[in-house]
């Protein structure tokens, strides 16, 4: 059984992929993201509302990952074929569950005038059957499944762990161990980003080399686009390669960390140390840009 650390919470700020990309796009998208209750001018309330604002291929993505997490967690109990009729049915009410509990930026701004299943399903039943019908899962099924017992899916929390001492952030889709090696697969609904989703690959084999106490040679990581079919692309880090990722950790919270009036506190300077970037393409997809008046 793969067993994970648990950590007291502290108040000091926690490196993540997601949260250091927002904080060199738009350093105000980055204040309104993570230091809402400082804000002077907007109520916490309204800022958190825009914060919770979600978007067609979110909900995409949301969708196919707890899917996929579900019919990996029924293997784990029975390997009998899944019934056609029936999954069609638990992802459509997954779609329309999420439709009308959810507000969708494209709706709360007025590009369209609602967001029903029928505007989701064909992108998560595309990324769904590029999955189910992928040689990988094949092998999973016949192969990975023998060491059932080492599966680590969707684990609860945000993936934290320690690097060097620093708070990190980086929650692996699916891990098991085969013969001796852990091998990581996160799933991918959207576009190509090498670079973005390189990095990533580089988080989790940090964090299963914290959680699993391995060393690099041990740990293989795949990025898995799911569109416009299945494909892999592989990660396999040499120690060279994670001691050079961890001082990109370093450097990049030390940045974050200078943005800060009270390190220990996680408490952020003056609103005013958080510019807004010139109006751009960035802004059109903001979740924040009516509080930049760049609607």
């Amino acid at each position: 059984m793969v067993k994970i650390e648990k950590f007291d919470f502290t108040p000091i700020l926690g490196w993540s992929i997601t949260r250091y990309d927002m904080f060199t796009t738009c350093k105000r998208q980055y204040y309104y993201q993570y230091y809402a209750k400082y804000d002077p001018k907007f109520k916490r309330a309204k800022i958190n509302t825009l914060k919770k604002l979600t978007s067609i291929p979110l909900e995409i993505g949301n969708i196919v990952h707890d899917t996929i997490s579900a019919v990996l967690k029924r293997l784990l109990k029975s390997r009998s074929r899944i019934d056609p009729q029936r999954f069609d049915a638990f992802v459509e009410e997954m779609a329309e569950t999420n439709c009308r509990s959810k507000t969708f930026f494209e709706v709360y701004y007025k590009e369209i005038a609602s967001v029903g299943p029928a505007d989701i399903l064909s992108g998560i039943n595309e990324c769904l059957k590029a999955f189910l019908g992928s040689s990988r899962f094949e092998w999973i099924k016949d192969q990975a499944i023998a060491d059932k017992h080492d599966w680590l899916i969707e684990p609860l929390g945000y993936g934290e762990a320690r690097i060097n001492g620093l708070k990190v952030y980086c929650k692996v889709d699916f891990l098991f161990v085969i013969d001796e090696k852990i091998v990581i697969l996160d799933w991918k609904t959207g576009k190509r980003n090498k670079e973005k989703h390189k990095k990533q690959l580089f988080g989790y084999c940090t964090w299963a080399a914290h959680h699993l106490k391995a060393s690099a040679p041990d740990i293989n990581a795949a990025i898995a686009y799911l569109r416009p079919s299945y494909e892999e692309v592989n990660l396999s880090p040499s120690t060279n390669d994670l001691k050079s990722f961890n001082a990109r950790i370093h450097v990049e919270t030390e940045e974050m960390n200078a943005l800060c009036s009270d390190v220990q506190e996680n408490i952020p300077k003056d609103k005013a140390s958080f510019p807004m970037i010139p109006q751009s393409v960035v802004c059109h997809y903001c979740n924040f840009k009516e509080l930049c008046n760049r609607i």
